[in-house]
């Protein structure tokens, strides 16, 4: 493979990396890209799971700032791409950031990776994300896997509003209570979970959720990847016996839709008659509602008549 295009940082005296990556047998040169931070989404399991624009952003860097060096270094080595690799998690966010904001203020066009998917989703990026912005560095999005997308395609569940929330608390009490603040949101939710702990946060989701439908994807993309689907208690008791092994993603559907009593009813229309006109308060009640005009009209001026004893 040919050494092509390279550049020098100042004050650095090792070789630059080689500015190609090989697909499918065959050298692909690549051009050089802007200085900046470049936020690159890789393969969440799959490793053909990758876009030719990462590839070749990877390619280009000057460096790349990953979570664990050794799992990124596998996927460098399937393409054939020697950029330097420096660790940017956790336990070192906090010296090994101002370093990276060097590099960048001299110009440096640094790749920022998760161990899989799309970073700043469950990573320590965002600060680094947010320091760069305010100092003035461009940073830009290379788009591409995310187990949250994956889960909820497969899942058979609505997809028209979702609400990620990361990892629930491993610690069951404050698990229970965040499970309790996630109830009311209405919309679907997707929980990234560890497998050891699988089954007792199934348990804790049907206890407080009810016999809501729910997915378990486990291994998206890889050799066993497996999708279960069922009512939240159900999915619990497979998982007690079931495999723990992998990366799980739970999604769960969202609440359902609770019809109106009359007394709700009523005492939306008291407060819009309170300030605007009968029309236009059957109007944003119906809209509120779902209830139909003609049911809220009735109930509008029987309120209305209530509230005038001289119309009587």
């Amino acid at each position: 493979m040919s050494h092509a295009r390279t550049t020098s940082l100042p004050g650095r005296s090792d070789h630059p990396p080689r500015r190609s990556f090989s697909l499918d047998g065959h050298e692909v040169a690549v051009a050089a890209i802007g200085p900046g931070l470049h936020i690159v989404s890789t393969p969440i399991g799959n490793l053909g799971d990758i876009t030719l624009r990462a590839l070749s952003t990877l390619a280009a860097a000057d460096l790349i700032a990953c979570e664990d060096t050794r799992v990124t270094r596998k996927l460098l080595d399937r393409y054939a791409i020697t950029a330097p690799l420096t660790p940017y998690h956790d336990h070192n966010a906090a010296t090994a950031r101002p370093k990276l904001l060097q590099k960048l203020a001299e110009g440096a066009a640094i790749a920022l990776v998760s161990d899989a998917g799309t970073p700043l989703v469950s990573d320590p990026g965002f600060k680094l994300v947010r320091a760069a912005q305010d100092a003035g560095y461009a940073v830009t999005a290379i788009p591409g896997a995310s187990s949250v997308l994956a889960a909820m395609t497969v899942s058979g569940l609505p997809t028209d509003r979702f609400f990620f929330a990361g990892f629930l608390p491993p610690k069951q009490a404050a698990r229970r209570a965040r499970i309790a603040e996630l109830a009311r949101v209405p919309a679907t939710l997707v929980v990234f979970e560890a497998g050891p702990r699988v089954a007792e946060t199934l348990a804790d989701l049907a206890a407080a959720l009810g016999e809501r439908e729910a997915a378990v994807c486990r291994e998206l993309t890889k050799l066993h990847e497996e999708t279960r689907r069922g009512p939240l208690a159900t999915l619990a008791r497979e998982s007690a016996n079931g495999e723990t092994r992998g990366e799980f993603v739970l999604v769960i559907a969202p609440p359902p839709a609770v019809q109106p009593t009359e007394d709700d009813a009523d005492a939306l229309l008291r407060a819009a008659l309170a300030r605007t006109s009968l029309k236009d308060a059957v109007g944003e009640v119906a809209v509120a509602t779902g209830l139909p005009r003609r049911t809220l009209y009735q109930r509008a001026l029987a309120l209305a008549d209530e509230k005038d004893p001289e119309s009587e």
